[in-house]
């Protein structure tokens, strides 16, 4: 690409984003960044219950009732740099467009080798970008955690979908680099898809990660992770909320046994504050963007 191209992609890009209060202790220097925090307000093909547009900002607020300490990790967010990009600008009601702006954003920051973090936004965001994490690594495990497998070939007569998001994404990676954990709902077709081509641990968060580490350990890893694996006892604040889900306590954990594995995308999707007055949704998120930035992101300029 001549140096031309690269300029008009580079002002192309940035036109597609609005930037937004940024998560606590960010960075306004996109170089010196390790990681990247990109905010996806999309709420086009929720079916149940609407609002998760609004999940990216809520997120940001509520990580300034948190310390930018970890007592788990003993890290301290102070210690690395990292950037808000802001918001992707969505066509209103054009899916197919605005899954083309997610996936040439997220190729834009991936580039850069930047540790990506998408915040939710509807679950269908995560196809753009696992395609995107897909091009620059052949090799790639996408680990799920869910309440709901996502594994519908078409729902309502669309095939893109949240419903369909990680059939989408076995087309694109393939089912058997897929990783599912704290599925509890499904229909009974995508358990046999499920069984027949990923790879499916039911109900389990915690204890499935010492089964999934072993085939995941060697290689880059994308994490998608819908809210809703979480209990709505803890986590009310989403779309599809499902009962018998994991603790935040479960979840937190699952992610800090991942840091020795070689982790180079995120989102964190179906938060929708509407639903949830209390903030704890969106806090509990907040601070799981807070676990994964110490997790996975570079310190400092290293």
């Amino acid at each position: 690409m001549s140096l031309r191209k690269k300029d008009n992609f580079r002002d192309r890009m940035w036109k597609m984003l609005k930037k937004s209060a940024g998560f606590m202790g960010c960075t306004d220097d996109y170089t010196t960044a390790s990681a990247v925090i990109l905010g996806v307000p999309m709420d086009f093909t929720t079916t149940f219950r609407h609002g998760t547009s609004l999940g990216p900002l809520h997120i940001r607020l509520l990580s300034e009732g948190l310390e930018e300490y970890s007592l788990q990790l003993d890290r301290d967010l102070a210690d690395y740099i990292y950037y808000d990009a802001g918001d992707v600008i969505l066509p209103p009601g054009d899916v197919k467009e605005g899954l083309r702006r997610i996936k040439s954003v997220a190729e834009h920051f991936l580039s850069s080798k930047k540790f990506l973090l998408v915040l939710g936004g509807e679950h269908l965001l995560s196809l753009p970008v696992i395609e995107a994490v897909s091009r620059l690594y052949p090799a790639l495990a996408v680990l799920h955690f869910d309440a709901h497998a996502d594994l519908r070939n078409e729902y309502q007569g669309a095939t893109l979908s949240h419903a369909t998001v990680m059939r989408r994404v076995a087309d694109a990676v393939g089912g058997d680099n897929i990783f599912q954990a704290g599925i509890r709902s499904s229909t009974r077709q995508e358990l046999v898809y499920a069984r027949l081509h990923t790879n499916l641990f039911p109900e389990e968060v915690a204890s499935s990660l010492d089964k999934i580490l072993s085939a995941i350990r060697n290689r880059p890893v994308y994490i998608t992770l819908d809210i809703d694996v979480v209990d709505p006892a803890y986590a009310p604040g989403t779309g599809a909320p499902e009962p018998g889900g994991c603790t935040p306590q479960e979840i937190i954990q699952a992610l800090h046994c991942l840091k020795s594995t070689q982790v180079v995308g995120m989102d964190l999707v179906e938060v929708n504050p509407v639903y949830d007055p209390s903030g704890r949704t969106s806090l509990l998120a907040a601070k799981l963007v807070r676990e994964a930035i110490l997790c996975f992101a570079r310190q400092g300029d290293s």
